[in-house]
């Protein structure tokens, strides 16, 4: 089945299916019928103006209804979908369309101080670019009441989906995806989180992120009542739980705690609330506890731009595997764990985890990352490190780039970051590598602290002391900030902290 495919099916089968955009500038309450519609008559028009099968349409628009028209439109006429992060400068944004030969861009006209025309002009040279459209006159002209011709054909297994990575360490990586493995991790995703066809979603991820595109494809191709800000708010998030009674949300810990935070200093209930799927990180036991008190479940899920979903915990896994651990595999995923050679690790040793499945991407677009990119076989290299407890449970214990060297031996960041994240003075905390002469690297602690609250370095060294860690692996430098750096999909930057003094 191809996007365009599903879309109207679920528009035939769920048109009133409602839609809520949270927006200073942008509000919207709409539904699905109308937003397939729209989309169908711009993905037309487009087709008229030459926009063929294969061809490549940005959108570099926040969570607005905007996104999902353009979304539909692309499927329409054929084209790929490319997201694109609104926070992007110039550098980034220019990058990405001369890389993937973008023909359309849709933007806002102004978002967060943006001026989307000067940030076009200021890209450079963009030869492949013949279209610049911004929401207001232009955008309203292309979704405009008028005829709807039919779906330009595609094949489901051909690119329909460009999403960039991040980017945090070098250039972004365009990463394919085809509409019949985006449909496959859609559908498992549904069956595994049960409740009924009703269960609304509030997402705090930006689209140009592929979780956030993901939340933005389960409305349109499966009605799923969604939710939207333009700009991650943790009071505005709790106010809107209460109100729209929100059954289902994901994001990080940074998310989840300052929902909670929020809806406990504003009155809000979050009741409704009854699952939060949390990307793999550290979660606090003292927030697990606050959940758990409130019947919310908090489990983990394990994922990338190029596998979204590998594993996921389940609403009724026991609370330590909910706590400590990613899931299990989810249907049709298959997971191993390798040494540097590529060879197998024997079982329940750490080693790369590498991953094949429906949902795997099809490739990059620079075809010489694919080479260092997969194992024999179609194994995706994740280059995280980890493996499986002996109910089947993956473990994540680093990144192989987040590996402390400390005197030749291998300390897992992820390791040290869940337990300061155990010190009630901690609210967040990251784990790096320091230089340091003799031992060539040590651990250092970089932390947020809770409001009112000091931490010295012997404090940490006692709390680790106390929760029975080796020596070794106990900070030997601590670092206090206001926040942690961290992208739009709040992932913590690490190597702007390895870089600061």
């Amino acid at each position: 089945m191809s996007f365009i495919e599903a879309m109207t099916a679920a528009a035939a089968r769920a048109p009133d299916a409602p839609l809520t955009v949270a927006s200073d500038l942008r509000p919207c309450t709409t539904t699905l019928g109308e937003v397939v519609a729209a989309g169908r008559r711009m993905g037309t028009r487009m087709t008229a103006a030459g926009v063929g099968s294969g061809d490549i349409v940005a959108c570099m628009i926040p969570n607005w209804r905007e996104w999902l028209v353009v979304a539909v439109a692309a499927a329409q006429s054929g084209a790929v979908m490319l997201p694109v992060v609104t926070i992007y400068g110039a550098k980034e944004l220019g990058f990405i369309l001369r890389q993937s030969g973008a023909r359309w861009l849709f933007t806002p006209d102004r978002f967060r101080n943006v001026e989307y025309d000067r940030l076009v002009e200021d890209c450079g040279d963009l030869p492949a670019l013949e279209r610049h459209v911004t929401t207001g006159r232009d955008f309203d002209a292309l979704e405009a009441d008028g005829p709807i011709g039919g779906p330009v054909p595609v094949d489901p297994d051909a690119l329909a989906l460009l999403v960039y990575t991040s980017g945090t360490t070098a250039d972004p990586k365009g990463v394919m995806h085809s509409a019949r493995g985006l449909l496959a991790e859609l559908a498992t995703m549904q069956a595994m989180r049960g409740g009924d066809a009703n269960d609304a979603v509030i997402s705090p991820w930006p689209p140009g992120h592929v979780a956030g595109a993901l939340s933005m494809y389960r409305y349109l191709c499966q009605g799923a009542p969604l939710v939207l800000m333009d700009q991650w708010d943790p009071a505005l998030a709790a106010e809107l739980v209460d109100r729209h009674r929100v059954t289902t949300s994901s994001g990080t810990p940074f998310h989840l705690s300052g929902m909670i935070a929020a809806a406990d200093a504003n009155g809000n209930d979050l009741t409704s609330l009854r699952q939060y799927l949390v990307g793999a990180a550290p979660v606090p036991p003292s927030l697990i506890e606050r959940c758990r008190a409130q019947g919310l479940a908090v489990y983990h899920c394990y994922g990338s731009s190029e596998h979204p979903t590998v594993t996921s915990g389940v609403i009724d896994d026991p609370l330590d595997k909910q706590l400590h651990t990613e899931g299990r595999a989810i249907p049709g995923s298959e997971m191993r764990f390798v040494n540097d050679d590529g060879a197998d690790v024997p079982a329940g040793q750490d080693g790369e985890i590498c991953t094949r499945g429906p949902e795997l991407f099809i490739g990059y677009l620079d075809p010489k990352l694919n080479d260092t990119a997969f194992l024999p076989g179609g194994w995706y290299r994740t280059g995280d490190i980890g493996r499986l407890d002996e109910d089947g449970y993956l473990l994540i214990t680093d990144r192989k780039k987040d590996i402390i060297i400390r005197g030749g031996e291998n300390i897992s960041s992820k390791e040290v970051e869940a337990v300061l994240l155990s010190h009630p003075a901690i609210v967040d905390a990251a784990a790096v590598a320091a230089p340091d002469e003799r031992m060539g690297e040590v651990v250092r602690a970089c932390v947020v602290l809770a409001e009112g609250a000091a931490l010295t370095l012997d404090d940490v060294r006692s709390h680790f002391a106390g929760a029975g860690i080796a020596r070794q692996k106990t900070p030997e430098r601590l670092t206090i900030l206001p926040a942690l750096p961290r992208n739009a999909s709040g992932k913590v930057l690490k190597h702007e902290l390895r870089r600061s003094v």
